[in-house]
Order: structure tokens, then sequence, then C-alpha cells
């Protein structure tokens, strides 16, 4: 009985761990998206460092915008590509907390 007591607690902290790595790893994504936006829509000037910086977040950011690119079509120069990565990612973190809780 002890075991499977002590057994239902790892495993509860470890979906613990999951969720928070979960909800962590999507929050700094869409931080990431949005300094993203920001950037493409800011002239910022030259400097080695924000030019490092732009890449960055162009190499993060426009693989996974490119997915809703190709599916949305453009609305004139508005691009909704993040609205709807965005959305997607919180839509994909509340199912996968649902999933986890219904582990516990």
């Amino acid at each position: 009985m002890g075991d499977n007591v002590a057994s239902l607690g790892l495993l509860a902290d470890a979906a613990t761990s999951v969720r928070r790595f979960v909800d962590v790893f999507i929050f700094v994504y869409i931080l990431l998206i949005f300094a993203y936006v920001l950037t493409s829509w800011i002239r910022l000037p030259y400097s080695p460092t924000l030019t490092r910086l732009q890449r960055f977040l162009y190499d993060v950011c426009d693989p996974y915008l490119r997915i809703f690119r190709r599916i949305l079509p453009p609305l004139g120069p508005l691009d909704v590509s993040p609205i709807v990565a965005v959305i997607t990612l919180v839509v994909i973190r509340e199912a996968l907390d649902a999933l986890i809780e219904r582990v516990l």
C-alpha cells in the first residue's frame, strides 16, 4: 500500500513538473512571437547586437508562423498569422493541462 502511495506521489510530481515546463515554454514562445512582431514593425537603428537579436527572433519564430501564413489568406498589409499562432499555443497549453490533470 505504501508503494502505491509513493508511486502516485512521484507520478503527480512528474506531471506537475511537465505541466510547469509546458506552461513556461509556451509563455516564453509567446513572448518571443510578440518581440518578433514588434521588431518587424519598428525600424531599429543599425547595431550588430540588434541585428543578431532580430535574426534570432526570425530563426525561432518564422518557421512556426510560416505554417499559418500558408493556411491563412493575406488581409492586405495585415499579417494575422501571429494572432492565430498565439491562440493556437494557448489552446494547446490548455489541452495539455487538461490531459495532465486527467492523468492525475
